[in-house]
């Protein structure tokens, strides 16, 4: 049956991500100054619940694979390692934020005057005169993708005095600038492509978090999935164990009435209660290792997390029989194809290569001479009270200072070019040669990843292929066992067999059928294996990640 597990990584990682909203929105002020919770609060386990039923925990592999996806903690990290290399490509972003400036200051000041061109009577020399200053400004940069880092800049100052000279201008004064900047790179960081490329390179490297991400799924899927078979398959070999000590209990009850009739001697009825014994023994230490393994398979679930179900027995309701064997037909070179076509290992293998160009790309960048346009424009305007060579006062305040800078009828304009020549970048040159070798090197563990994969394919092809022949064998061998004991039994109740041959031949059927239920739990296992060796084992699962 075709199901589907969605794993929403971004939902777990939600109580842990930054503050993102941007100013001058009002959630921006509640988001920054509010008091940070470091407090990580876990969920219980989920939906383990919805598969009790009569007391027991019952699971098929889809069921239980659905609960590995929703509680088993790996799984959990592994979703939540994401988050980091999406927020790298919010923080390659971050360069080309703007930024806001403001800032005030006041100056009071108190002076001893000694010039005797005051203009106040009372003020006279040695006296005391007193000054404010109060400039303020706001400045905004930012730098654009295309390389281009521009500012705008406003500046004032609000000046005043208690002692002014003759024909002095500082009374009560306003001053405004208003000023525009700009700065083009013409070669080195030129263009939109090379500015972004730290941006590309967060983004590859998410990529390739996002392909190391499912390989660490399936890997863990891998081990969830063999958990499940190895509880049945500690199962199926209790059951042959449990089948086993009751044929030895059965011809035990026998040989004992033969010996009560005193048609066997007391001789020959220790060999029957050994076998007993030897069965009880094989049965109880299949119990304590279906023990172990349901409990290796709770924790994978998370159900040993809850204790309303840790205890609950565990039924698991999947046939380790996949039918004949042959049925099982794998293609080769179709498997090592799509092993190295869907295995996210080779995925990310390649993704890496992008990575590397872009940083042969950014190394040659680095190696270009420098050479800034850059530009600028200002306008300044004045005002306020002052009192004129007559001693008038002549009235005025930031209106006027205002009025005149947005008038631009004192400008001032500048333009120029700036060249940085490099005439020798050890740096720079080591930084290109690096980005190379390194990009060799990847296309070398690229090779290096195929070549594991096409051998892990086919490893794994071989090992099914031989699961599948044994599992055939061990079959025969449990069908002649079966007719060795039936022609055992036959032959004792003519009496002309002994007792020991009939043991033998029970041993024999034990063997045999604890050998077919070990290859086919085999066949599952090696079929898991090639699963995860091509990289289908998600997609045969159905788990979708998103």
């Amino acid at each position: 049956m075709v199901y589907r597990t969605f794993v929403a990584a971004l939902l777990l990682a939600a109580g842990a991500s930054a503050q993102m909203t941007s100013f001058p929105k009002p959630s921006y002020f509640r988001e920054t100054f509010q008091k940070t919770q470091t407090k990580v609060e876990l969920k219980p386990p989920a939906r383990l619940n919805d598969f009790v039923a009569d007391g027991k925990l019952e699971l098929s592999l889809q069921h239980y694979l659905e609960l590995v996806m929703a509680n088993n903690t790996d799984v959990q990290l592994q979703l939540l390692s994401l988050e980091m290399p999406r927020n790298a490509i919010l923080t390659a972003w971050g360069v080309f934020d703007p930024t806001l400036r403001a800032a005030y200051n006041t100056t009071r000041s108190t002076a001893y005057v000694t010039n005797p061109s005051t203009a106040i009577d009372s003020v006279p020399v040695g006296g005391s005169s007193k000054s404010l200053a109060e400039p303020y400004s706001a400045t905004w940069n930012q730098t654009l993708t295309n390389g281009l880092q521009y500012s705008v800049g406003f500046t004032g100052q609000k000046t005043s005095s208690s002692a002014v000279t003759k024909n002095s201008y500082n009374a009560n004064l306003e001053s405004t600038g208003l000023a525009f900047n700009i700065t083009q790179p013409l070669i080195r960081n030129r263009g939109t492509y090379v500015n972004k490329i730290p941006i590309m390179q967060a983004q590859s490297s998410y990529k390739i978090s996002e392909f190391q991400l499912r390989s660490q799924l399936i890997t863990l899927i891998n081990t969830a999935e063999t958990a499940y078979w190895n509880v049945i398959s500690a199962r199926e070999n209790l059951k042959v164990q449990e089948k086993a000590r009751d044929t030895a209990d059965a011809y035990l009850k026998y040989m004992q009435q033969q010996l009560d009739l005193g048609a066997l001697s007391p001789l020959d009825i220790y060999n029957p209660q050994q076998n007993l014994a030897a069965a009880d023994l094989s049965v109880s230490q299949a119990k304590f290792a279906l023990a172990t393994a349901e409990e290796a398979l709770r924790h994978q679930v998370g159900a040993d997390l809850d204790p309303q179900v840790r205890n609950l027995p565990v039924v698991l309701t999947e046939s380790v029989d996949l039918g004949p064997a042959d049925s099982l037909t794998v293609d080769r070179e179709q498997a090592v194809s799509k092993g190295l076509n869907i295995n996210p290992a080779v995925k990310g293998a390649v993704q890496k290569l992008d990575v590397d160009d872009l940083g042969i790309q950014s190394a040659k960048n680095g190696l270009l001479p420098s050479l800034n346009l850059t530009g600028g424009y200002s306008a300044a305007g004045r005002g306020g009270s002052y009192i004129n060579g007559l001693a008038e006062v002549v009235p005025g305040g930031i209106g006027d200072s205002l009025g005149q800078m947005f008038g631009f009828g004192y400008p001032t304009y500048q333009a120029g070019l700036t060249l940085t020549l490099p005439v020798r970048s050890k740096a720079a040159s080591a930084a290109m040669a690096n980005a190379m070798v390194q990009k060799k090197m990847d296309v070398l563990t690229l090779r290096n990843q195929e070549q594991a994969i096409r051998l892990n394919v086919l490893t794994a092809v071989v090992n099914l292929e031989g699961a599948k022949e044994q599992l055939k064998l061990a079959q025969i061998q449990q069908d002649f066992a079966k007719k060795n004991l039936d022609a055992e039994n036959q032959k004792y109740l003519l009496g002309t067999e002994i007792n020991q041959n009939v043991i033998n031949a029970q041993q024999a059927l034990v063997q045999a059928d604890s050998a077919v239920a070990t290859n086919q739990i085999n066949v599952r296992k090696n079929l898991l294996n090639l699963l995860t060796q091509t990289g289908e084992l998600l997609d045969a699962r159905g788990i979708v990640i998103r």
